[in-house]
């Protein structure tokens, strides 16, 4: 993992992938500062990346940057001093162009490779990986300890780049990292002094190839761990060890924190959890455990969500509209409609699904088998056909959000619920979630306009 390039200055550095969500600029930006040389290749033209080349345009007429779009060429890999890896390539263990790197002896490494290198005070680091709910337990942890007044940087998959807010960060800051399954296949040699798993559920098939490889993925989250250390395990994950000497606190199915402003039994869980490793990180001893805890329940309650995390879009005439595009795995969708399911006076026939999109390789019976009970189960994108064979036929096919919106529209009655819970990543219709959420706010707002 480690570069061998403490010094930036004039080393000629490839970074493999733009992207869309800030990674690839923010890496090109801090590289930038440190006086090294940077082509950026990607695989998508110009055209689908204009809004990410226009935030380092400035880059490019300086001579900075310069960039080669809509294909990769070997020799980009081969002739530099480092390659700075999207973690999301598929299968980077045989891509062929970082091969060519290392079979040039060029060094690869990844963003948040460079970041977890960096960290002022590995001490202070919090690392949390699952297949549903990372996202919202990361961002729940740093809500907690900005309540508390604790000095917190949040970053890693849940968007942009950490690393020039760690040249500016207070050497005390607690750092809470968001790390996918893409993220700890690269991360061998390092892991944070806190680790949290919210859950294991099959997902990314189609990149990992097989469940032990995703797996031992994330397991990685633990694998450097050293006495000391502290590994908050979800319920459901009993038969993971913690290293000797790490302390082990293993969650049980029925601990929860309720009176949240979130829905859903599933975000109790992510609450407690969240709580957990917070307390982990403030407190030295079970006496101040037990003093700080009514205190850090208390400011978990007042966490907010996040966008398109089982979002509230509108309400209009007794009908709720969520956003939960971020949901990209069965058991996320699942949870999600379990959580209106399980309020009183609604059930789950008041539920409105919307799901389906890219096809990743997971098992979708799951939500298949939740549309004889629901109000509708709307079906888009790639899988909306296995989503209907699966069924029985019992889903509505829609193909597009667009028309799924317009299908269920005028089947909606006071009391009902339209939930965009995919269950599946965005990618064949969508740049990405955030795109397919902003959409389905688009619509209800002009449905609701009229």
């Amino acid at each position: 993992m480690h570069t061998n390039l403490r010094d930036f200055h004039g080393s000629r550095i490839t970074v493999m992938g733009l992207g869309r969500f800030g990674g690839g600029i923010g890496v090109a930006r801090w590289l930038a500062s440190r006086s090294a040389q940077i082509h950026i290749t990607d695989l998508e033209p110009a055209h689908k990346l204009a809004a990410s080349v226009t935030q380092i345009q400035d880059l490019i007429d300086a001579g900075t940057v310069t960039l080669r779009l809509g294909g990769h060429d070997a020799a980009d890999f081969a002739d530099c001093d480092l390659v700075i890896a999207n973690p999301a390539v598929p299968r980077p263990w045989e891509n062929r162009y970082l091969t060519a790197a290392r079979d040039a002896g060029v060094p690869v490494t990844t963003e948040i490779g460079l970041a977890v290198e960096r960290l002022p005070d590995r001490g202070r680091a919090i690392g949390i990986t699952g297949s549903a709910g990372k996202s919202t337990t990361s961002a729940m942890i740093a809500h907690i300890l900005r309540e508390l007044k604790e000095p917190v940087l949040l970053g890693g998959n849940i968007g942009g780049s950490l690393l020039s807010e760690l040249d500016r960060a207070d050497p005390a800051a607690w750092i809470v990292l968001e790390l996918s399954s893409f993220m700890l296949h690269w991360l061998k040699g390092w892991s944070p002094h806190i680790a949290g798993i919210t859950s294991i559920a099959a997902n990314h098939l189609d990149w990992h190839g097989t469940m032990d490889h995703y797996v031992a993925s994330k397991r990685q989250l633990l694998a450097s761990q050293r006495a000391g250390d502290i590994a908050v395990f979800a319920d459901g994950l009993e038969d993971w060890p913690a290293n000797p000497g790490v302390r082990a606190i293993r969650l049980r199915a029925d601990e929860g924190i309720e009176g949240l402003v979130i829905p859903g039994r599933h975000n109790h869980r992510n609450a407690a959890m969240a709580v957990e490793v917070a307390l982990s990180a403030l407190a030295r001893s079970d006496e101040a455990s037990d003093r700080l805890r009514p205190s850090t329940e208390t400011a978990v309650r007042s966490f907010p969500g996040l966008p398109h995390r089982l979002q509230l879009v509108a309400q209009h005439r007794g009908i709720r509209f969520y956003n939960d595009s971020k949901s990209t795995t069965p058991e996320a969708t699942q949870l999600a409609v379990a959580s209106f399911a399980e309020e009183p006076g609604v059930g789950s026939q008041r539920i409105h699904l919307i799901a389906g999109g890219y096809d990743k390789g997971s098992d979708l019976s799951g939500i298949a088998g939740l549309a004889s009970s629901l109000g509708g189960l709307y079906t888009i994108g790639a899988t909306g056909p296995r989503l209907d064979q699966l069924s029985g036929n019992r889903t509505i096919p829609c193909g597009t959000l667009d028309a799924a919106m317009n299908t269920c529209w005028p089947r909606l009655k006071p009391g009902d619920i339209v939930l965009l819970s995919p269950g599946c990543a965005s990618w064949d219709q969508f740049e990405n979630y955030e795109a397919r959420g902003r959409r389905f706010g688009e619509l209800v707002g002009a449905m609701i306009a009229g």
